[in-house]
Parts: structure tokens; sequence; C-alpha cells
């Protein structure tokens, strides 16, 4: 079902009106209450105050001493009604007769309601609710008394409900147009909120906003720079992971100075012109950072910036990957260009009749390769290593060196974390190197040798060459050292080489002797865990 999104002023008007109408309600029905019970109190007490004030006038107690009480009794009783404004002013005999009512006819009949037995034989004074001959009616009632302290008689005095409710009814009506005002205040206040809140959000409704605030959350944690974000006081507003991993930095940085987290030369320098800036290079700790700085404007000017960041060195670890993919590529070409120069070799022989000549090569290719192949295949089952390994076969066979592969290897599928990227710097750096050394030797030999027992997978290469002095071992994984003559070389092979095997918690040794050549030995943990130093 497709969900109906309502505007945040039409929720802020029906939620003020609705809890303004909950509101009336209920302290109407509250009022009502406690106003029908207060006003029935008042009446009531009333009602028995008349009643015990006429049961106390002397005229009344001896007019039940003469003749005809009723001749007496009657014009006082309506004169005290009218003044008072009792719906009727009723007295009685012992036995209930009635000496006065506001209907002549009704005198010298019984008194109705039944509530007249607490004043005539106990002489109590109290209010009742009873049903009389006018109807319904609250009344007080009170005992007339002679003067030797007996009851000769009852006055009754009341107000009819329906007079009650009727002036309840009243009363209500003014808190409910009293109510309705402030209902309509209330309309008027909320849609100036709305209108307001609305100019503070540019517009937008909430599930715009929340549906913006998650597209920037999901935008800022799929880039890999780092985004950070000031106010105009240097405190953070926002940072993403990508840029906490960058920094080191753990949990919230959100209302921190900037200062301390990170350079913040620039950022600040941004906020006083307001001029962006571009690809400019900060060295923090231990990493080079290109940064990008953007100003941001509100209505009062510059209310703080934006700096995007990335690490230098993996856009550098980048470029090495594509370098070492474009020479492995080089390598297949080689592979494939010497075994076009076999091929024509073949042809020739076969052209000029040398039949057996070419039998010959053939089986002698065929024994070489079926020797390099059972070993790459058989042995050696990860197909990263084994390309890596073809593709130097073929380089090694173009400039005539023996790369002979040891027939005691014996490597598994590598480990999902060991990425072809990193073997393709570890090895073929390495190799290139090895070969490098060999070349121009009379019997030029390089070696590789791959085992995974143990916790670790090693790989050993080794060359013939002319090795490398005690002082040099020591720079050789410096970035742009190298013992290179001749063309132009940029030493970053083995450094590029040691960042990847540290990249995978692995380690480096290097063993060389001027006479016997050079052992580089790769060691790299199965497991993605830092190696740990006992050194």
């Amino acid at each position: 079902m497709k969900s109906i999104n309502v505007s945040l002023q039409t929720k802020i008007l029906g939620l003020v009106l609705s809890l303004g109408l909950l509101l009336i309600l209920l302290l109407t029905g509250f009022f009502t209450y406690m106003e029908s019970k207060q006003i029935e109190e008042t009446q009531g007490r009333m009602a028995l105050e008349i009643s015990k004030t006429v049961s106390l006038i002397p005229n009344i107690i001896d007019a039940f001493q003469t003749r005809d009480p009723s001749k007496t009794l009657q014009p006082l009783a309506e004169k005290i009604r009218k003044e008072t404004g009792a719906e009727f002013v009723v007295i009685g005999n012992r036995e209930g007769i009635r000496y006065s009512h506001p209907i002549k006819s009704m005198i010298g009949k019984k008194m109705k309601g039944g509530d007249n037995e607490r004043a005539l034989t106990r002489g109590e004074y109290y209010v009742s609710k009873a049903k009389g001959s006018l109807g319904p009616s609250l009344r007080g009632k009170s005992p007339i008394f002679n003067n030797q302290g007996e009851v000769i008689g009852i006055v009754s005095v009341g107000f009819l409900q329906e007079d009650i409710h009727q002036q309840i009814i009243k009363n209500v009506i003014k808190v409910l147009f009293v109510a309705l005002f402030a209902l309509l205040i209330s309309f008027i206040g909320s849609m100036l909120l709305g209108r307001n809140i609305r100019k503070d959000t540019m517009g937008l409704e909430p599930y715009e906003i929340a549906a913006l605030y998650k597209e920037k959350n999901a935008v800022l944690h799929a880039v890999k720079e780092g985004i950070l974000a000031i106010d105009k006081e240097g405190n953070i507003t926002m940072m993403n992971q990508p840029a906490k991993r960058l920094l080191h930095i753990q949990g919230s940085v959100r209302h921190m100075k900037v200062d301390g987290l990170f350079p913040s030369e620039y950022l600040h320098e941004v906020l006083r012109s307001g001029n962006p800036q571009f690809d400019k290079e900060m060295v923090w700790k231990d990493k080079t950072v290109i940064v990008n700085i953007t100003p941001l404007f509100d209505e009062k000017g510059i209310g703080g910036v934006v700096a995007s960041f990335r690490d230098k060195t993996e856009i550098e670890q980048m470029l090495n990957t594509i370098s070492e993919v474009k020479r492995y590529s080089e390598d297949l070409r080689a592979q494939t260009h010497e075994f076009t120069n076999k091929l024509y070799v073949l042809l020739g022989l076969l052209q000029l009749g040398e039949n057996d000549q070419a039998i010959d090569m053939i089986q002698s290719e065929t024994q070489a390769l079926q020797f390099q192949n059972s070993i790459v295949f058989n042995q050696i089952k990860d197909t990263k290593v084994q390309a890596i390994l073809f593709g130097k076969l073929g380089k090694a066979s173009e400039k005539k060196i023996m790369f002979e592969i040891d027939s005691d290897s014996y490597l598994e599928t590598l480990p999902a974390h060991i990425k072809l990227s990193n073997l393709i710097v570890i090895l073929g750096n390495i190799i290139d190197n090895a070969f490098e050394a060999v070349f121009g030797l009379d019997s030029p030999t390089v070696k590789f040798f791959a085992t995974d027992i143990g916790s670790d997978i090693i790989f050993e290469i080794a060359d013939n060459g002319k090795g490398i002095s005690e002082e040099e071992i020591p720079c050789l994984f410096e970035r742009g050292f190298t013992s290179k003559n001749g063309t132009e070389q940029r030493g970053y092979g083995l450094s590029n080489a040691e960042e990847a095997v540290f990249e995978m918690h692995g380690m480096i040794e290097v063993q060389s002797n001027q006479e016997s050549g050079t052992v580089f030995t790769v060691y790299l943990p199965k497991k993605n865990e830092r190696r740990i130093d006992n050194g």
C-alpha cells in the first residue's frame, strides 16, 4: 500500500487542532461535572437555609395554633418564595398536610416525595432530592418546633432540577465560547509556526529531509575519499568513516576542534578568504594527503568549509600496480614473440628438408616445457602464481636466461586476502631484479621456489649474479635507491614490493654473496593477521 506524504504544515495544524479539541472536551466535561456539583450544592444549601429561617419565624409557629393555619401561612410563604427565587415554599403539619403551596389547589393535600420522615420524626435539617407535585426538585427540609420543643410541622423549600440544569448549560456555553476562541488562536498560531518551519527547512518536507539525510550518509560512506566539514568556528560538523580510518580516529568527533585532528592551515585560510583550494599536499603523521577545500556560504557569508582528501600513497600504489600489470602484459607478449621465433625456425628447417633437426628441436622444447609445465600445473595450484610464472618463463626465454622452477615447490590455492595485484608487485619486481642481475653472464640462472608448509606462504627467488654488498643491503628497499648503471632506473620496484608485503603483514629477507649471488625470501601469513616481531 502506497504511503501518503502529508505536509509539515498540515501535520502541525492537525496536531494543534486535535490537541485543542481534546483539551476542550476534557475540560468542558470536567467543568460541567464540577459546575453541576457546585450548583446543586449551592442551591441545596440555599434551600436548606431558607427552610431553616422560615421554620424559626414566630408568626409561622403561632399560626399552627390557629383554627385555619393556611390563612396565615399561605401569603407569608408566597412572599418568601418570590423574594428568595425559590420554586416553592411548602409548609405542612406533622401529618404532612400542606398549609401552603404555589398552587392553591394543592393546599390541604398530603405532601409528595416521601422525604419528610427525618424532619418529622427525628427533627433533622437536611437536603434531599425527590419528585413532588411540580416535578423533580432539590429540597431543603426543616422541622418546626413549638415552645415545648415538639415537632409540630415541616418547611420544604425547593428548586426544580430542570432549572438547575438550564443554569449549568448556560455556564457551559459561556466556557465553550472562550474555548473556541482559544482554538481559533491556536489555529492561527499553528499556521504561522508551520510557515516559519517551512522557511527554515527551505521548503522541504520532513520526509524529503529524511531522504536527503539518508542519501547524504550513503554517499559519504560510499566514497573512498575522506570528507570533513567544519563550521566558521573551526568545530567539526561532519566526518565520514574513510576520513576516520585515514586519520586513525575512532568515535565521534562532532563539535570538536579540527586543530590537532587534521592539518588545518588551508581550512582556516579558506574560512578567511572564501577562495577554494585544490590539490594541496599535506603531511600528516606518516601520510601525505591530497586535499581539496571548498567554502560553504549561508545568508551571513562563509558558514564553514568542506574538505575532501585522499592518501597519496594509495594513488602511488595504484599507479605502481598498473605499471606492474603493464609489465606482466609485456612479459606475455615476450613469450608469444619467443614462440613465434621458434615456429619460424621450425618452418625454415622443414622447408630446407632438415626434418631430423626439426624433430630434435621439437623434442627438446617439448621436454623442457613438459618439465616446467608439470611443476607449474601439478605443484603450483594457484592460478595467479601460475600466470605470473608463465609470463616470466617467456621473458626469461627471450633474454636467454635459465629460469628454473624448483621441483620441490608445492603451493595450494592462496588465501583470498593475497590479491593478484600484490603478487604482481612482489614476485614481478623481485624476479625482474633477478633477471637484470644475471643478464649478460655466461650462464645466467634464476631459480624460483614456493611452499605453503607451515603457517606462512614462502617464495624464494635466487640468482647467480654478482651479489649485493653489505653496505647496499640496508638501502635496497628505500624509495629511489638503485645500484644499476646505464639505463635510467627509478629505484621503486623493491620499495613497492616491500610495501605490498607489509600490507599483508609479511616480511622479506635478503641474503647475498658476491660469489654465489642473491636470495630474496618472502614470507606471507596464511591468515590476515599482523606479524609480531620478537626480535
